[in-house]
Formats: C-alpha cells, sequence, structure tokens
C-alpha cells in the first residue's frame, strides 16, 4: 500500500497495489468474511429491486449503487451502531451496511405498512435511528449539514460518537456543502465527510465540473485533511476509514475522504448510460470489481476456500429472497394513515 504521511490540511493518498501483502493487519477471516458478505449482499438486493423495478412490480425511481459497493461496508465496518449516518438518494448499500434490517426495507420499497419507513419513504427517503441511519435524502447534497448537526450534538452531550455524511462528487458544487465542512472545521466536530466519487454527477464527467485533481484537494481550504483513497478495494476503504473515524472520534475534527469508485449502471433505472460514456470504460471498471477482487484475494490468501464462499453467496440469495416474501405478504397502508406521521406548523 502507497501511503503518504501529511500534516493537516495536506492530502493523504491510500491505494490498492499488486504488491499488497497477504491480509493481516486486525483484519481476522471473520471480518473480511463479514464485509464480504455485506457487498454481496448489496449487490444482490441491488439486481433483486432492478428486476423488479424493470418488470413493473415496483414502480417509481431507482438509483443503484452497484459497482460502489466497498464504499460503503469499507467505512461502515469501522462505525457503531451509536454512531451516525447520512446518506444521497443512491442509499440502499449505506443502508445495508449500517444494518438496517432487509426484510423492512425491501416492504419500504413495496409502500407497506410494516416497511422501515411505513412504505412513506420509498427507495430515496430511507432511515432507520435504531441503527443510526439518520436517513437518505433526494435532494443533491441535503444530508451533509444534518451530520454536522448530529456530530454537533455528539460535541455538546461529550460522547465520543461520530457522524459521517456519504454524498457523490456533484454534491460537492453544491454550497451546502462548502458551508457544511467550513462549519465543521471551525468548530472542530467529529464528522467525516465521504465523498463517493463515481466519475459523474448523472451525466456530467467529474472533470468537466471541477478543476482540481481530486475533490479531496479542496480540503486545505477549510484546514482539514484531505484523504483520497482507493473506493474499488474494500481493504484500503476499510484502513483509511478506520484513521479517519479514529481521528473524529478522539476529537481531532473532521476529514474529508474521498473514494474513487465507479457506478455501474445508468445514474438511475432507465439513464441511456450509453450516449455519455463507452462500453469500454465500464468493461474497464468492471476489471476492478470489489467483490470479485477481494473474493479473490480470501481464496489466494488461503483464507477461504471457493465452496465457503459459494455456500456464503447462496445464503445471501435466499435472505433477499425471503425479502421480497415478506414485502409482497404485509399489509398495505390504509388511505387515512397518508395523514399520520406529517409534520403541520402551528403557524399555520
Amino acid at each position: 500500500m502507497d501511503r503518504t504521511e501529511v500534516e493537516v490540511g495536506v492530502l493523504q493518498i491510500y491505494s490498492a497495489s499488486k504488491e499488497r501483502p497477504t491480509v493481516t493487519l486486525s483484519l481476522s477471516k471473520d471480518k473480511l468474511l463479514e464485509m464480504y458478505k455485506k457487498m454481496v449482499t448489496i449487490r444482490t438486493f441491488e439486481r433483486k429491486v432492478n428486476e423488479l423495478f424493470t418488470s413493473g412490480i415496483l414502480v417509481g425511481d431507482l438509483h443503484l449503487c452497484i459497482g460502489q459497493e466497498a464504499v460503503s461496508v469499507g467505512v461502515c465496518s469501522n462505525l457503531r451502531n451509536t454512531d451516525t449516518i447520512n446518506v444521497s438518494h443512491r442509499g440502499h448499500g449505506h443502508c445495508i451496511a449500517k444494518g438496517v434490517d432487509l426484510n423492512r426495507m425491501m416492504a419500504e420499497f413495496f409502500g407497506k405498512r410494516n416497511g422501515i419507513c411505513k412504505g412513506k419513504g420509498g427507495s430515496m427517503h430511507i432511515a432507520d435511528m435504531s441503527v443510526g441511519m439518520l436517513g437518505a435524502s433526494g435532494i443533491v447534497g441535503a444530508g451533509i449539514p444534518h451530520a454536522v448537526g448530529a456530530a454537533l450534538a455528539f460535541k455538546m452531550r461529550k460522547t465520543d460518537q461520530v457522524a459521517v455524511a456519504f454524498f457523490g462528487d456533484g454534491a460537492t458544487n453544491q454550497g451546502v456543502f462548502h458551508e457544511s465542512v467550513n462549519l465543521a472545521a471551525i468548530w472542530n466536530l467529529p464528522v467525516v465527510f465521504v465523498c463517493e466519487n463515481n466519475q459523474y454527477a448523472e451525466s456530467t464527467p467529474v472533470s468537466a465540473a471541477m478543476l482540481v485533481k481530486n475533490v479531496a484537494d479542496r480540503a486545505v481550504a477549510y484546514g482539514i485533511p484531505g484523504v483520497v483513497v482507493d473506493g474499488m478495494d474494500v481493504i484500503t476503504v476499510y484502513e483509511a476509514a478506520n484513521d479517519v473515524v479514529k481521528r473524529a472520534r478522539e476529537g481531532k475534527g473532521p476529514t474529508l475522504l474521498e473514494c474513487k469508485t465507479y457506478r455501474y449502471e445508468g445514474h438511475e433505472i432507465g439513464d441511456p448510460w450509453e450516449t455519455y460514456r463507452s462500453k469500454e470504460e465500464v468493461e474497464n471498471w468492471k476489471k476492478r470489481d470489489p467483490i470479485a477482487n477481494l473474493r479473490q484475494k480470501l481464496i489466494d490468501d488461503k483464507l477461504a476456500i471457493p465452496e465457503e464462499m459459494e455456500a456464503l453467496e447462496k445464503d445471501v440469495v435466499g435472505l433477499i429472497d425471503s425479502a421480497v416474501e415478506f414485502a409482497k405478504e404485509s399489509p398495505s397502508p390504509e388511505p387515512k394513515e397518508a395523514f399520520e406521521d406529517v409534520f403541520v406548523s402551528p403557524y399555520y
């Protein structure tokens, strides 16, 4: 692993390399298999809901994170149940990585009463306070200030909790991003800003939206560390996240962590991605697939055998199939429930 150790405000770089030694670190076989299973669960879930949407069983909109699984799993594997996350519209993987119940999550997609948000949130607005999932949002960058608010609460309460905001590269050109990072920096809050740079803000390549090479280069303007990580390698993401989460937990303030990753599918269901990126580009990124590469590494390092991996993958398929059945059999909400759980201002 290449790593450049530097002071606050200067870039750190974590990257996977062919020379990476056999995995030992603090990552046991059980921990690695747990991360592998979570990534497989995310991808299997995403493929299943894609199938359900395209067949007309589910309606609405859908933003898949297939290809980006290493980011949510690598970061969330460093978090406690009491730590919090806020995520973007592409948030299914983060929910699963943070521990949201698969059955109730699937029921939410079906709009059922026992969905995680009673069927009122759907794909883009899932929240589960019991596991520290403070919410996803269809508004670009909207979760970033919420994470800062959570971090401020942690600091005022003098706990050692950490807040994490996940967002895409497009969100870093929203004013709310800069305001939030600046506020977190001057107040020295325990928050980690995780940019999932999947190379495109919908159909706009990141190179057309900013002049600096890395999103993390912007950290220097706020006097906080900027970290760039290979977002296609879950072990590398885990290592980098371990450092910055520990830093936040120890009261040393925020970090901007940029994970360079890639979404295999379009921005959303029906997106004509072939019009703005080539099939060759997509295939080149798929050669770095985070799930396939971790699977092979576990086998090469003799930490697992193919049969063990196949049994794990089969188990995941069963979990997702069970979640679909749970959702289908769940009760639909009554029309009157549309008026429940609604905030009404006392001034109107």
